[in-house]
C-alpha cells in the first residue's frame, strides 16, 4: 500500500485509530469486569456465611469446604454489632500479597490494578473489602486466589476484542469506500482532467467542466476551469502574436530593401549645389540608417535572436540634441499646443552605451510625451535630464502632460497592452524597456499624476577604464 496516496493515508489513520478506539473500549471494560467479578465473590462468601450462620451447630469439615469452594474464596470474615467474625476459613496456600478496599476504590485506582493484574501472571493470595449486600452487616472481607479472576478477565477482553474488532474492520472498511466514493474518485477526476488538458492545452473541449457535489471539490475544479481558460487565451494570443511577428519580419525586409534605395538617393543629395539640401542630406542619411536599422533588428526579433547593445563611450549632449531637434520639427504641425524642450545634461558627460538604442529609446519616451501634451491642445514642457554618480547613469524624462490612465500603468511595459494613445500598440515602451535591460539597466515609471509623468533610465557604470 502506497501511504504517499491519499487511501493510503486515510487508511493508515484508521487503522491508528481503530487500535485507540480498540484501547478505550478494552481498558474500562475490563476495569468493569474485575470490580463485578469482585464484588460477585463478596455476594457469594455472604451467601455461604449466612447459611452458616443460620444455625448454632457447628457445621462438617467437608461441607465448610464445598461452601468455601463454591464461592471461589479461602476465608470469610463479618463485621457485625462492631463484632468481627471469621464465619469460614481454610489455610492459605501462601501469604496475602495485596488488598483491595471495593468501598472507596476510585476509577483510576481500578485501571491500574487491573492492567497490574492483567500484566502478572504468577497467581497471588489477595484480601478483598467491601459492604454486605441488604445491609447484612458493617462489611464483609475475604480472601481469595487470583488466577481464575486473572483468566477470567482474559477471556471477557478476549470475546469483547474479537466483538469489537468485527464492528471496527466493518466501519474502517465503510469508512474506507465512502472515502473512495466521495472523496478520492472526484480527485481523481480532477487529475484526470489535468492530464488530459496538458497533453492539449491548446483544445478548449480538455476544459475542465465543475460538477462535483463536494463544496470544496468543486472550488478546485472552478479554480482549475479559470485557470484553463486563461492559459488557452494566452496560448491562442501566443500563436496570433507569432503569426503577426512572421508578418512584420516580411514587411520589414520589404521595407529594408525600400530603405536601402532611398538611402542610395539620398547620397546623391549631398553633392546638389542647394546648400539647404546639403545641410538637410546628413539629417536625412542619418534617418533612414535608423530606419535601415530597425529593420534588421525587427527581422533579427522575428528570428527569436534578440540584438546585443555595441557599447561605446559618447557624449550624452550632442544625442539628447538629436532627440528634441527631431521632436521640435514633428512638434510645429500642432501650433496651438507648442511644446518647450529643456536639456538638462552636465557638459562632458559621456555614458557607455549602444548609441543607437539609446537614441531610439529617448525618442520614443520624448515623442510620448510630445503626444500627450499635444492631445490636450495646452502648452506644455518636457525636461530631458541627466545624473550620475560612483555605480550608475540615470537619465529622466519629464513632462506636463495629463498622466497616464490607469490601465496604461498597469501594463505599461506589455506588448499590445500598454498602449497610451488611441491606436497605439503599445510596442514603443515594451521595445524601448527591453533595450534598457540589454544594457542591464532598468526603465522605470517614476511618476504619473494631473501634474505630468517622469520616466527614469538606470545604467550601469563599468568599473574598467574605456578606450578614448
Amino acid at each position: 500500500m502506497n501511504f504517499n496516496s491519499i487511501s493510503g493515508r486515510f487508511a493508515l489513520l484508521t487503522i491508528v485509530f481503530v487500535v485507540l478506539a480498540e484501547i478505550l473500549i478494552l481498558v474500562p471494560s475490563v476495569t468493569n469486569f474485575r470490580r463485578d467479578y469482585l464484588e460477585t465473590r463478596l455476594e457469594r462468601a455472604q451467601i455461604a456465611s449466612l447459611a452458616l450462620l443460620a444455625t448454632d451447630e457447628s457445621i462438617a469439615a467437608d461441607l465448610e469446604s464445598e461452601l468455601l469452594e463454591n464461592a471461589g474464596v479461602f476465608n470469610v470474615v463479618l463485621r457485625r454489632d462492631d463484632i468481627r467474625q471469621l464465619v469460614l476459613s481454610s489455610p492459605l496456600p501462601q501469604p496475602i500479597s495485596a488488598t483491595y478496599d471495593l468501598r472507596d476504590d476510585s476509577w483510576g485506582v481500578s485501571v491500574r490494578d487491573t492492567l497490574h493484574r492483567l500484566l502478572n501472571p504468577r497467581p497471588e493470595v489477595i484480601r478483598v473489602i467491601g459492604e454486605p449486600v441488604r445491609q447484612a452487616g458493617q462489611l464483609i472481607e475475604i480472601t481469595m486466589d487470583t488466577a481464575p479472576m486473572r483468566a477470567a478477565m482474559i477471556e471477557f477482553a478476549l470475546r469483547l476484542l474479537a466483538v469489537s474488532a468485527a464492528f471496527s474492520v466493518m466501519t474502517a472498511l465503510l469508512l474506507n469506500l465512502a472515502t473512495q466514493r466521495l472523496i478520492v474518485r472526484p480527485i481523481r477526476g480532477v487529475i484526470d482532467h489535468m492530464i488530459a488538458y496538458a497533453a492539449s492545452p491548446e483544445d478548449s473541449r480538455t476544459i475542465i467542466t465543475p460538477g462535483a457535489s463536494m463544496g470544496e471539490v468543486r472550488e478546485a475544479e472552478s479554480a482549475l476551469a479559470q485557470m484553463q481558460r486563461t492559459v488557452t487565451a494566452s496560448l491562442k494570443q501566443r500563436e496570433r502574436l507569432a503569426q503577426l511577428g512572421q508578418a512584420v519580419a516580411k514587411i520589414s525586409h520589404d521595407l529594408r530593401n525600400i530603405l536601402t534605395t532611398g538611402q542610395i538617393l539620398a547620397d546623391r543629395l549631398e553633392e546638389s549645389a542647394d546648400p539647404a539640401v546639403r545641410r538637410a542630406a546628413p539629417k536625412l542619411m542619418g534617418a533612414i540608417s535608423r530606419a535601415v536599422n530597425l529593420c534588421e533588428t525587427t527581422l533579427a526579433f522575428g528570428k527569436a535572436e534578440e540584438p546585443q547593445p555595441s557599447l561605446t563611450l559618447f557624449h550624452l549632449r550632442p544625442l539628447v540634441a538629436e532627440v528634441i531637434e527631431a521632436e521640435e520639427l514633428a512638434g510645429e504641425a500642432v501650433p496651438e499646443a507648442a511644446v518647450e524642450f529643456i536639456a538638462d545634461i552636465p557638459a562632458g558627460m559621456r555614458i557607455r552605451a549602444d548609441r543607437d538604442q539609446l537614441y531610439r529609446v529617448l525618442a520614443n519616451l520624448a515623442r510620448n510625451a510630445r503626444q500627450a501634451i499635444e492631445a490636450t491642445r495646452r502648452p506644455g514642457t518636457i525636461e530631458i535630464s541627466a545624473t550620475e554618480d560612483e555605480s550608475h547613469w540615470c537619465i529622466r524624462v519629464g513632462d506636463t502632460g495629463p498622466g497616464l490612465p490607469q490601465k496604461a500603468r498597469e501594463n505599461l511595459f506589455q506588448p499590445f497592452t500598454g498602449g497610451i494613445r488611441k491606436g497605439g500598440t503599445g510596442l514603443g515602451l515594451a521595445i524601448a524597456a527591453d533595450l534598457i535591460r540589454g544594457h542591464g539597466g532598468r526603465l522605470d515609471l517614476m511618476r504619473s499624476d494631473s501634474e505630468g509623468t517622469e520616466f527614469q533610465i538606470s545604467l550601469p557604470r563599468e568599473i574598467s577604464r574605456l578606450p578614448e
